[in-house]
């Protein structure tokens, strides 16, 4: 079975590293598109995690989508002429996935979408679009939950479709026990509230952005706030940055590893984000903390249904109320994760030798 691994950014690096280290290193290929804004930092995402360095390593010059995904379609092409995989397989919703998967379909190779069916039915997301595109052309489709897979029946797609947990629970089983002697982060920090924020119709919406970091100012909970390089251009142009670092109680961090980031979810009260795979990593036993969603949707309504998120929207007194009310309150109850035993990637392995 010979296999292209195909990823561009550090959700799909954590969430495809427990698959690569399970497949045939001699028969796979592992191509890093370099998709988010600093390539080096998907290096270092890739060499902290213990992944051999990729195959292929592209340094994408586009940085409007459309450039971007026909950039990377245009270098696959010529990487799949030489390599001939016999199977692509691609994570989530990111426009490396779509430029894969187009340039998979158009080269008459067979799709693997791992994380499939997730839909937030907001067409706001372009994750929304990306996913839904590449669910509806891929041959096998590995779905985190009952839910994922029931949207993708009632979308008729034509691939097949397995449910197999999220591989994001095996990445933490994987690496929360180790996380602590390797992360780099040394803070003397206690009780403090995560705070991440990086998705574009939040952070490029001058409001929206505003609303958010005034509830968190207006709160007056200590807050440990890694920002995202999209987000820290944003709080400079919108000119809400200086506040943050004028602020008595947040403390503001550059973009940190894997390590250090399972860390400070280990460690906080609890998580206020705008991340999907928070919301399902914060349900890992090992974490297992609180999350206010500052979003008008979700595409993980298992995390809600299961009581470990809750959606509070963008709006300032919806979140400054959320924030007051957690506060007092952040226990969870403790149930499961409804992403899976930590088994996901065997699974999917396992479905890919039946099928290929």
């Amino acid at each position: 079975m010979k296999v292209a691994v195909i990823l561009g950014t550090r959700p799909e690096i954590i969430k495809l590293a427990p698959i690569i280290k399970q497949l045939n290193k001699k028969s796979t290929s592992v191509i890093f598109t370099g998709q988010h804004y600093d390539h080096n930092m998907g290096m270092r995402f890739i060499d902290q995690l213990g992944l051999n360095k990729p195959n292929y390593s592209m340094k994408i010059s586009k940085t409007k989508p459309e450039l971007q995904i026909s950039e990377i379609i245009k270098k696959l092409s010529s990487i799949f002429a030489i390599e001939k995989p016999e199977n692509v397989i691609v994570q989530g919703d990111t426009n490396t996935v779509l430029a894969a998967g187009i340039a998979s379909l158009k080269c008459n190779i067979p799709i693997s979408h791992v994380e499939s069916g997730l839909r937030s039915n907001d067409w706001r997301m372009p994750e929304e679009h990306n996913r839904i595109i590449v669910d509806n052309f891929s041959d096998y489709l590995f779905t985190p939950t009952q839910i994922t897979k029931q949207n993708l029946i009632s979308e008729k797609v034509h691939g097949k479709i397995f449910v197999t947990g999220n591989t994001v629970i095996d990445a933490i089983n994987l690496f929360s026990k180790i996380s602590k002697k390797y992360s780099k982060l040394s803070l003397d920090y206690d009780d403090y509230v995560l705070l991440t924020l990086h998705r574009s119709e939040n952070v490029d919406n001058k409001s929206i952005l505003s609303s958010v970091i005034k509830s968190i100012l207006d709160s007056n909970q200590k807050f440990i706030f890694p920002i995202h390089p999209r987000t820290q251009k944003r709080l400079h142009e919108f000119n809400l940055f200086t506040k943050l670092k004028n602020s008595k109680n947040i403390l503001t961090l550059d973009s940190v590893g894997y390590f250090e980031m399972l860390e400070l979810m280990k460690n906080c009260q609890y998580i206020v984000t705008d991340s999907g795979g928070i919301q399902e990593e914060a349900t890992a036993s090992s974490i297992k903390k609180k999350v206010i969603v500052v979003r008008k949707t979700t595409d993980r309504p298992e995390a809600v249904l299961g009581g470990f998120s809750e959606i509070v929207g963008t709006n300032y007194n919806n979140i400054l109320k959320s924030l007051k009310k957690t506060a007092k309150n952040s226990s969870i109850i403790k149930k499961k994760s409804p992403y899976g035993d930590g088994n996901s990637a065997k699974r999917i392995i396992q479905h890919l030798k039946n099928n290929l």
